[in-house]
């Protein structure tokens, strides 16, 4: 039963991502991109910890942290970039 569990999270934060990614592709606008660039970073971190606590792997969830540092100094450089942009 457990492993149903862990099968549906990890599978529907994968349909999660593909939806986000098809956001990311269409657009229309660039902070619409930007926020499906976060949402996909976000995701893959949920994936990454689902994924470490379901196979009992704890380095992953350093990844983890090493991508939610990343992924913060990315949309706040994307941020800096829009604001001076207009």
């Amino acid at each position: 039963m457990n492993d149903i569990i862990w099968s549906v999270i990890l599978a529907l934060i994968s349909l999660a991502l593909i939806a986000a990614f098809i956001r990311l592709v269409r657009g229309p606008y660039l902070p619409d991109r930007v926020v499906a660039l976060d949402l996909i970073s976000v995701l893959a971190m949920g994936f990454i910890i689902a994924y470490a606590v379901r196979f009992n792997q704890p380095n992953f969830l350093d990844v983890a942290i090493v991508l939610a540092l990343i992924t913060f100094l990315g949309t706040v450089a994307f941020a800096y970039y829009l604001e001076r942009r207009v």
